[in-house]
């Protein structure tokens, strides 16, 4: 069984594999009518379940596009729709689940509801997103720097703002790839100790640097995320406000990067706070790629999970 829970439980061929491949279904459908199918339709009469305990948009579409261009059909299922965990067991679920579909994706809250899934499902679990890690996102974005500017092995890679699930799996992704990540904000919202260890273990420099100007330095790539939640009360924004507003991305900080260095987010940003305007619509960003990408690194995640 071939789960896709996270990144650095994944080989490293075989992200490689599957980053390979995205890039050429993606070529593929570029050299294609707008809107075919692919032609080899890889999951021609097999049903995905996408469950959503969180509210999603670029998941719930690129998943849901990725497998009907490859011939799937989808079953989207919120969490609301399932009462997961509360009415019937995960593992109950993930066992009559399992009878009637060939691949699930589960965006979710707590981690242990994904492992849970994985451990009684029969068939292939993807992790759309915990709160803990968001690895199809990073593989979208290794995707993203690739194919702009080549392999991102021993490249300086900069987180700023939040240490949060994105980090995390960048942080896993610095391990997995070969490439070293500098991240910066308040101690407060330091990436956890267990996702830069991983890293470190496997040879990446892991820095911390609380001068978001120092960190910047010569940095190959600039990623930002959201500083709020869509849960946070307005007390607790303001407080991360306060706290992430030296962090923000901006053209004095991206003139501290390479000249050529990329600017990423996965998206939804809120312009003004993490990260300006003149950042998000400027050259050094390619946010619309990252977010196109979703669908072409998921599209391979999936045949991975299938062997299709």
């Amino acid at each position: 069984m071939k789960h896709f829970l996270d990144i650095h439980k994944t080989d490293p061929a075989d992200l490689r594999a599957m980053i390979d491949q995205a890039g050429r279904m993606k070529q593929a459908r570029l050299d294609r009518p707008k809107g075919a199918a692919d032609d080899t339709q890889p999951l021609a009469g097999r049903m995905v379940a996408l469950i959503f305990e969180k509210p999603s948009t670029r998941t719930r579409v690129s998943f849901d596009v990725g497998v009907r261009q490859m011939g799937g059909e989808t079953m989207v299922l919120s969490g609301s729709d399932m009462q997961l965990g509360h009415g019937e067991t995960i593992a109950d679920t993930a066992r009559v689940l399992s009878r009637y579909v060939d691949l699930i994706m589960i965006r979710t809250f707590d981690e242990a509801v994904l492992t849970e899934m994985a451990e009684y499902a029969d068939v292939p679990v993807i992790n759309g997103l915990t709160d803990r890690t968001h690895p199809c996102q990073i593989m979208a974005d290794v995707m993203t720097y690739e194919e702009h500017r080549g392999p991102i092995s021993g490249k300086k890679v900069v987180w700023t703002g939040d240490g949060n699930n994105v980090c995390a799996s960048f942080l896993h992704a610095a391990g997995q790839f070969g490439f070293d990540l500098t991240f910066t904000g308040p101690a407060q919202l330091d990436p956890e100790a267990d996702f830069v260890g991983f890293a470190r273990s496997k040879g990446s420099s892991i820095t911390i640097e609380r001068d978001a100007h120092k960190a910047v330095r010569d940095a190959d790539l600039v990623v930002a995320d959201t500083w709020v939640s869509m849960h946070d009360a307005q007390s607790a924004r303001e407080r991360r406000h306060n706290m992430l507003r030296p962090y923000q991305v901006n053209a004095a900080l991206m003139a501290q990067a390479k000249p050529d260095a990329l600017f990423m987010h996965c998206l939804p940003a809120h312009r003004e706070e993490e990260v300006t305007s003149q950042v998000m619509d400027g050259p050094h960003s390619v946010i619309w790629d990252e977010a196109e990408n979703r669908l072409h690194a998921q599209k391979a995640i999936m045949r991975w999970c299938l062997g299709v």
